[in-house]
């Protein structure tokens, strides 16, 4: 009988809880063999990006709806330190309502996609937009369902690179987890600036640390979950303040609502969001390994504990940190490997404080308002004459 955590997987059945624990749990295997995926693939998407990589002028523009988003998000500010490239972020919902505003027809554009189903109204609506109105564009559609309509647009177009995500990564539970994680890991790996072959070392370090995380943290997730917590304040700076809002979301997912959730970044706590927190506010903040960023988030965390204000506060680090409350997640001096442990470890916080509120963490919403491919979105027509239209509204 298979176990996840400390769970068996009749006792995660009967809780409606299996999907989410197993994709929560399979994470560090998928990462593996996402790696060799790419590597063995090489062929067909190597000669697609290098040239456009090649290109000084070229925007890149990750995008996705809901967590798909915040991917991009926690991805961007990374890309644009490490490979001087210009990488902005944007949700496939702000794209869709507004293209003028996000999509900059003067340069050449390559789109990144991120999508677990690749049927989000948002997302087909946004690439076909881009296509519409970019003279000059291309795709890279990072997709966990070969079946899926976004999947289906990259045949017989020359500016559209589909890579699926490794068999598996295409969650069954409400939650994005593991095709989160694999659809973030390859647009790094392949938009990064390290060949290939270089990032295996480091990400096969990654992989081995979260394999033992996946083992030893349930303890102490657990009886945070337990401690009755009500309100959850995600913290990190730059690549960590798209992983706190992903954080944030999955608490809220998981819970139905019931935790009351915000993401901030380090510094940007103290500018009213403070007020939030009380004694029933759990706060978790993300430690970056750069040395210069980091001193902002040894303040904060200082200033939190003088406050003493919070109910519980937790440190992810990457280096050891010699204070209570702060746990060394894995010892790396680059964001990018820090980032997959700490999801690891909200993702289970979430999966764990959703079993204590008695909810059903594979379908914390059975009533249907919400549910895991949205419904109910009206795509309208873009055209100019709908430009001018809306023009013409707002003149007094």
């Amino acid at each position: 009988m298979n176990h996840y955590f400390s769970y068996s997987s009749d006792w995660l059945e009967q809780h409606n809880a299996l999907h989410t624990a197993r994709e929560i749990w399979q994470q560090p295997d998928l990462w593996s063999a996402l790696h060799l995926q790419l590597q063995r693939s090489q062929a067909q998407w190597q000669p697609f990006l290098q040239p456009l990589l090649d290109n000084q002028r070229l925007q890149i523009v990750l995008c996705g709806a809901g967590s798909s988003a915040f991917a991009g998000r926690a991805l961007a500010p990374w890309l644009r330190q490490q490979t001087g490239r210009d990488v902005v972020a944007y949700g496939t919902t702000d794209i869709v309502a507004n293209p003028h505003q996000y999509l900059d027809r003067t340069r050449p554009t390559l789109m990144v996609s991120f999508a677990r189903s690749g049927n989000s109204p948002e997302s087909i609506a946004s690439v076909e937009l881009a296509d519409q109105l970019l003279p000059d564009c291309y795709h890279l559609m990072l997709v966990c369902n070969p079946d899926s309509q976004l999947a289906n647009y990259a045949e017989g177009r020359d500016n559209v690179l589909a890579v699926m995500m490794p068999e598996g990564s295409n969650d069954q539970s409400f939650a994005m987890t593991s095709s989160f994680s694999c659809m973030l890991l390859s647009a790094a790996l392949l938009l990064g600036p390290q060949p290939l072959n270089e990032t295996r070392e480091p990400l096969m370090r990654m992989v081995a640390r979260c394999r033992e995380l996946r083992e030893t943290l349930q303890s102490q997730v657990k009886a945070l979950a337990n401690s009755g917590f009500r309100r959850y304040i995600t913290l990190g700076g730059s690549c960590f303040t798209g992983l706190a809002e992903e954080a944030s979301l999955k608490m809220l997912e998981l819970t139905a609502g019931r935790i009351v959730t915000r993401y901030d970044s380090s510094l940007g706590l103290r500018h009213g969001p403070k007020f939030m927190v009380d004694n029933k506010t759990l706060v978790v903040l993300m430690f970056s390994s750069d040395s210069y960023a980091r001193q902002y988030d040894v303040d904060l965390w200082h200033e939190l504990k003088r406050d003493g204000l919070a109910q519980q506060m937790v440190g992810l680090s990457g280096e050891p940190y010699d204070a209570t409350g702060v746990q060394t997640m894995h010892d790396d001096p680059n964001d990018l490997w820090l980032m997959f442990p700490y999801l690891l470890f909200v993702q289970m916080l979430a999966m764990e404080t959703s079993l204590a509120q008695g909810l059903t963490p594979d379908n914390p919403c059975p009533t249907g308002e919400v549910n895991r491919v949205v419904k109910g979105v009206t795509i309208y027509r873009y055209s100019r004459t709908s430009v001018a239209a809306s023009a013409a509204a707002l003149q007094p």
